[in-house]
């Protein structure tokens, strides 16, 4: 469909007459200019947004943080913006900076501008994410940084395989020091900005004292390499601004407006990236939600948003708290729950809406019925038959907090036929067929792809075993190219005969054919790319092969093939895989979504199902320990995330026993739930199971009674290293201590009192019979409730039963 002709197709018209360079040059006369001419532009945009969000659109010079809740239209907001510098012509399209965290969220923005403007937005080339931005800055400069301007961004496989060979060549076992955790050690250095040389000397014992050394050596060899990990896409840009304030001041010029959107979600080198930008005229607008900080362990630091007035001095802070999401009840809930926290800088949000289901709360007795429960639920829901209209299937989510409880629900649905899919797994470009088919494309674009070569040139086999690539491993080190040029000087030399001799020439001249072709007009790159897999032989092995995966892979390629339509190049094409973050699939036929709660923010669902509140395991013990009170604090941040994902219905579950590394364990409800505000939480727990304690649920509220507290073992988590930690840095502060967790591992090695066949009555489930026995736990099959597997102290034998 044509866009509409509107306001946006002058101002996108106009910038289309400039080149990048004119645009550059001219851009502060050409906005005042443009600012004459469009003041009196309608406005129809603007009268679409609520009070807050238009104070914050039209708060245009200096610093503005727009502080917007889940649910309060931020993307709205920030998008309106945009249109409003464009239509009063305080900025043309090129001299905006829009950052955004995913290709996802950056498409969908530049999709609003095109039809509140009402054309399309070719002239914006600096909307993307952080990565993509810093792609095209860095090809610009990438000589400041020792590198060309063709390099390759590596994945996270490349690199691995790069800090091994670094780790080799120290004669360091790769068992004991996995590189694996040494790219974890050097991704935590560049989400913080370090170069090897100024890494703390708090930092430098890691890796067993070697880490900033290895850190060194990686980075040299990636220069040899002419390649980039993801870290250095922002790392070099702020080494190549902090060194050569002439290439800062000029994009200082250029980007005269800066829109950052989860702007809690940055890293210190994201940070600094955007500071050193905003430091000449300070109109940036960051958007963000300091109570949905919840990435923290990747390098997300809360504390840019929290110190955001202290950073730009005099920045306007406007909190956008009207909720178009959620019902009143599951609002006031995760408020209740992000009061918690001391961390924030404060906003309550609220809904026109009224009525609505309360939160609904309810204990079970495992994590197998938590996952039965949930079924017939969902199965209910989709029928209507529990007082509601039908759902389908998805409008439905289960959100986890570890991925280990996704089982329980798989092995549930598939025995009912439940219809269901899990998110976040496996994504198309980390396939095997997709990244060997990617190394080729790779290395014609960018010879001097060491670690391509390596990949492919074997695949399929050429004769060319471990010791032949060592010998063009050595040529190539000894003369100081890559390996391709390696091969040649192997080939010249005779160094290599036979069968891998001929098949090695051919794939050299077959590369350096393929490279000649990615300019030359009579062949686009789709036929190079189906050239390079057909002429290679790797299309040939993949129908050779037998096995039952061979025709999925080939169905791959072919998919990979098409993708290269919606591309000019295929450096352009190797660039869009390098960066992108998402991977969407359309499955036919409606499923229930299941993913981790990480994973499910920015999403939102009518029904959503959040099970396994239990302390230790949300909030999780590991982050408490690690990270003591800031740990606890993102924990809280990320159930307010889910519960704030429901648009009309919350269900929180927690089981009282759960498996948990092959130990049967039992814990007490999460803290959280004591958060939760008794006037807007439903509890569906049957009288007489355990569970008391928690706010909610506490003895006496809506009949809850607490038949187990008395038989748990007693235990502190905060006695935990992290926790300690934390009191100790706390000083004289009062510091709030949280409620004692009562827990209790299961002893499988026990000896029960009961044997198969025995009859044993159980408080909740009834009558029932003894069908297996492993140490004190028992199968049981009661008469009403089925099959279920219970501690043998919570059961009596049936002549015991009082009347």
């Amino acid at each position: 469909m044509p866009f509409r002709s509107g306001p946006g197709q002058a101002i996108l018209a106009r910038m289309s007459s400039h080149d990048e360079h004119d645009a550059f040059e001219g851009a502060s006369l050409s906005a005042r200019a443009m600012a004459a001419g469009m003041s009196a532009r309608a406005t129809p945009y603007l009268d679409d947004l609520n009070p807050a969000q238009r104070e914050a659109v039209e708060a245009m010079d200096g610093p503005v943080l727009m502080l917007a809740g889940a649910g309060t239209g931020k993307t709205k907001a920030l998008t309106a913006r945009i249109v409003h510098l464009l239509n009063t012509g305080r900025a043309r399209p090129n001299e905006i900076l829009a950052v955004t965290f995913t290709n996802k969220a950056a498409k969908e923005m530049k999709n609003r501008v095109s039809r509140m403007l009402g054309a399309p937005v070719e002239g914006m080339p600096w909307l993307g994410t952080f990565h993509a931005i810093c792609v095209k800055l860095l090809r610009r400069h990438a000589e400041l940084v020792g590198l060309k301007s063709n390099f390759t961004i590596l994945d996270t496989d490349d690199q691995i395989r790069l800090l091994k060979q670094v780790i080799a060549a120290n004669d360091i076992d790769e068992k004991r020091w996995p590189a694996r955790q040494l790219a974890g050690i050097i991704d935590h250095w560049k989400n913080r900005a370090w170069t090897p040389s100024n890494v703390p000397n708090a930092e430098a014992s890691a890796f067993n004292n070697r880490g900033t050394e290895l850190y060194d050596q990686y980075q040299r060899r990636l220069l040899e390499l002419n390649a980039t990990d993801f870290g250095d896409l922002l790392l070099h840009v702020v080494t190549i601004f902090q060194t050569h304030p002439d290439v800062l001041e000029q994009y200082q010029r250029w980007f005269r407006y800066i829109l950052v959107d989860e702007y809690q979600d940055t890293n210190v080198a994201q940070y600094l990236w955007l500071r050193l930008l905003a430091g000449a005229h300070k109109n940036i607008c960051c958007v963000g939600d300091d109570d949905q900080s919840i990435y923290g362990w990747r390098g997300a630091e809360v504390g840019n948003i929290l110190r955001f007035e202290k950073d730009f001095p005099g920045a306007k802070v406007v909190r956008l708290e009207q909720n178009y999401r959620s019902t009143e009840h599951i609002l006031a809930a995760a408020a209740g729950v992000i009061r918690g926290n001391e961390g924030r800088l404060g906003k309550e949000l609220w809904t026109e809406a009224e009525g609505g289901e309360k939160v609904r709360l309810i204990g079970h007795w495992d994590g197998e019925e938590e996952a039965r429960w949930i079924g017939e639920e969902i199965e209910a829901t989709q029928k209507g038959t529990r007082g509601m209209a039908p759902k389908s299937l998805d409008s439905m989510a289960i959100l986890v907090r570890a991925s280990h409880q996704m089982r329980a629900f798989e092995d549930r649905f598939l025995t009912i036929g439940l219809p269901y899919r899990v998110i976040g797994g496996p994504r198309f470009y980390e396939r095997l067929e997709i990244r060997d088919a990617m190394a080729y494309f790779r290395l014609v674009v960018s010879p001097s792809d060491d670690l391509a070569f390596e990949r492919i040139v074997n695949t399929p086999k050429r004769g060319l075993g471990d010791k032949k690539q060592q010998d063009i491993q050595v040529i190539a080190r000894r003369n100081g190219v890559p390996l391709i040029e390696g091969a040649r000087i192997l080939l010249a030399e005779g160094g290599i005969t036979g069968k891998g001799a001929g098949e090695l020439r051919a794939l050299v001249d077959n590369l350096d054919r393929w490279s000649r072709m990615t300019g030359h007009a009579d062949v686009s790159h789709i036929e190079l790319a189906e050239m390079i897999l057909d002429e290679s032989g790797y299309t040939t092995m993949w129908q050779n092969d037998k096995t039952p995966e061979a025709p999925g892979r080939l169905e791959n390629l072919k998919e990979l093939v098409k993708a290269l339509e919606n591309f000019d190049n295929l450096q352009g094409f190797l660039e869009h895989v390098s960066l992108i973050m998402d991977n969407e699939t359309d499955e036919a036929g409606a499923k229930v979504s299941i993913m981790t709660l990480h994973a499910a923010k920015g999403l939102e669902f009518p029904v959503v199902f959040l099970p396994g509140w239990e302390d230790g395991l949300f909030p999780s013990q590991r982050s408490m320990d690690e990270s003591g009170l800031k740990g606890l604090e993102e924990e809280r941040r990320l159930a307010y995330v889910g519960i704030t994902r429901a648009e009309e219905v919350c269900t929180i579950s927690f089981a009282g026993n759960r498996r948990v590394f092959g130990q049967w364990q039992s814990q007490l409800p999460s803290r959280f739930i004591d958060e939760l505000p008794q006037e807007h939480v439903e509890v569906l727990t049957p009288p007489g199971l355990y569970g008391g304690g928690y706010g909610a649920a506490a003895p006496g509220f809506e009949g809850i009674t607490s038949t187990i507290d008395q038989k748990v073992a007693q235990t502190n988590v905060y006695n935990s290293p992290g926790w300690q930690r934390m009191q100790a840095r706390a000083g004289n502060r009062p510091v709030s201590q949280p409620r004692e967790t009562r827990s209790q591992v299961i002893d499988l090695e026990a000896v029960s009192a009961y044997t198969v066949g025995d009859r044993v009555f159980h408080q909740k489930f009834g009558y029932g019979a003894v069908t297996g026995i492993e140490g004190d736990k028992l199968d049981i099959d009661f008469e009403k409730a089925g099959s279920k597997k219970v501690v043998a102290k919570f059961v009596m034998a049936s002549n015991d039963v009082p009347f």
